[in-house]
Protein backbone atom coordinates (compact mmCIF):
# COMPACT_ATOMS: atom_id res chain seq x y z
CA UNK A 1 0.00 0.00 0.00
CA UNK A 2 0.87 3.40 -0.71
CA UNK A 3 0.10 6.41 0.94
CA UNK A 4 1.27 10.18 -0.05
CA UNK A 5 1.47 13.08 2.59
CA UNK A 6 2.45 16.48 2.73
CA UNK A 7 5.12 17.33 4.90
CA UNK A 8 3.92 20.60 7.37
CA UNK A 9 7.65 21.19 8.83
CA UNK A 10 8.75 23.81 6.92
CA UNK A 11 7.93 26.06 3.90
CA UNK A 12 9.02 23.62 1.17
CA UNK A 13 5.70 21.29 1.94
CA UNK A 14 7.73 17.89 -0.30
CA UNK A 15 5.26 15.45 -1.36
CA UNK A 16 6.50 12.38 0.28
CA UNK A 17 5.09 8.86 -0.57
CA UNK A 18 5.29 6.23 2.00
CA UNK A 19 5.31 2.29 0.84
CA UNK A 20 4.09 0.10 3.82
CA UNK A 21 3.43 -3.45 4.26
CA UNK A 22 1.10 -4.73 7.00
CA UNK A 23 1.25 -1.45 8.98
CA UNK A 24 4.89 -1.29 8.91
CA UNK A 25 6.91 1.90 6.73
CA UNK A 26 9.06 -0.55 4.20
CA UNK A 27 10.13 2.81 2.03
CA UNK A 28 9.90 6.75 2.27
CA UNK A 29 10.57 9.12 -0.71
CA UNK A 30 9.96 12.49 -1.63
CA UNK A 31 11.49 13.98 1.28
CA UNK A 32 14.01 16.77 1.01
CA UNK A 33 15.39 16.81 4.46
CA UNK A 34 15.81 14.81 7.98
CA UNK A 35 12.74 16.63 9.42
CA UNK A 36 10.01 15.61 6.56
CA UNK A 37 11.15 11.90 7.36
CA UNK A 38 11.20 12.54 10.79
CA UNK A 39 7.49 14.06 9.94
CA UNK A 40 6.09 10.74 7.88
CA UNK A 41 7.61 8.50 10.18
CA UNK A 42 5.62 9.92 12.82
CA UNK A 43 2.23 10.66 10.89
CA UNK A 44 2.67 7.11 9.75
CA UNK A 45 2.98 5.13 13.00
CA UNK A 46 1.76 7.93 15.83
CA UNK A 47 0.48 10.77 14.71
CA UNK A 48 -0.16 13.59 17.27
CA UNK A 49 -1.81 17.19 17.13
CA UNK A 50 -1.97 20.32 18.63
CA UNK A 51 -5.31 20.84 20.00
CA UNK A 52 -6.98 24.16 19.79
CA UNK A 53 -10.76 24.86 20.24
CA UNK A 54 -12.52 27.66 22.82
CA UNK A 55 -13.97 27.11 26.56
CA UNK A 56 -17.03 28.96 27.51
CA UNK A 57 -16.40 32.09 29.90
CA UNK A 58 -18.87 33.60 32.34
CA UNK A 59 -18.71 36.60 33.91
CA UNK A 60 -15.78 37.80 32.29
CA UNK A 61 -15.36 40.49 29.11
CA UNK A 62 -16.00 37.57 26.65
CA UNK A 63 -18.27 34.65 26.30
CA UNK A 64 -15.83 32.21 25.09
CA UNK A 65 -11.60 31.86 25.83
CA UNK A 66 -9.89 30.53 22.78
CA UNK A 67 -7.56 27.77 24.32
CA UNK A 68 -5.39 24.61 23.29
CA UNK A 69 -2.84 22.22 24.67
CA UNK A 70 0.76 22.99 25.27
CA UNK A 71 1.81 19.96 23.09
CA UNK A 72 0.84 17.54 20.66
CA UNK A 73 -1.70 14.64 21.98
CA UNK A 74 -2.24 11.04 19.94
CA UNK A 75 -4.75 12.32 17.15
CA UNK A 76 -6.71 8.92 18.38
CA UNK A 77 -7.36 10.98 22.04
CA UNK A 78 -8.95 13.93 20.11
CA UNK A 79 -12.53 13.33 20.75
CA UNK A 80 -11.96 12.30 24.44
CA UNK A 81 -10.15 15.24 25.16
CA UNK A 82 -12.81 17.51 23.92
CA UNK A 83 -15.78 15.90 25.81
CA UNK A 84 -13.37 16.64 28.78
CA UNK A 85 -12.84 20.95 27.75
CA UNK A 86 -16.72 20.79 26.77
CA UNK A 87 -17.16 20.31 30.59
CA UNK A 88 -15.04 22.88 31.84
CA UNK A 89 -16.57 26.95 32.30
CA UNK A 90 -14.12 29.69 33.26
CA UNK A 91 -15.50 32.57 35.75
CA UNK A 92 -12.21 34.20 36.65
CA UNK A 93 -9.88 36.53 35.10
CA UNK A 94 -6.57 34.71 33.04
CA UNK A 95 -3.27 35.76 31.39
CA UNK A 96 -1.83 33.95 28.14
CA UNK A 97 -0.50 30.69 29.01
CA UNK A 98 -2.69 30.28 32.55
CA UNK A 99 -2.94 26.47 32.77
CA UNK A 100 -7.13 25.74 32.74
CA UNK A 101 -6.88 22.12 32.64
CA UNK A 102 -3.50 20.05 33.95
CA UNK A 103 -2.19 17.03 32.69
CA UNK A 104 -5.12 16.64 30.56
CA UNK A 105 -6.71 12.84 29.59
CA UNK A 106 -3.27 11.48 31.69
CA UNK A 107 -1.21 12.61 28.81
CA UNK A 108 1.03 14.73 30.24
CA UNK A 109 0.03 18.09 28.86
CA UNK A 110 -1.99 20.65 29.78
CA UNK A 111 -4.76 22.94 28.44
CA UNK A 112 -3.83 26.79 28.33
CA UNK A 113 -5.03 30.14 27.36
CA UNK A 114 -4.06 31.47 24.72
CA UNK A 115 -5.71 35.06 25.54
CA UNK A 116 -5.73 37.46 28.62
CA UNK A 117 -9.22 37.69 29.48
CA UNK A 118 -10.11 40.30 32.89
Amino acid sequence: MRRNLTCIECPTGCTITATLEDRTIVDLEGFGCRKGYDYATSEINHPERILTTTVPARGLSVKMIPVRTSGPIPKDSLRHAMCEIRQLIVCHPVEVGDVLLADLLGLGVDLVATRRVV
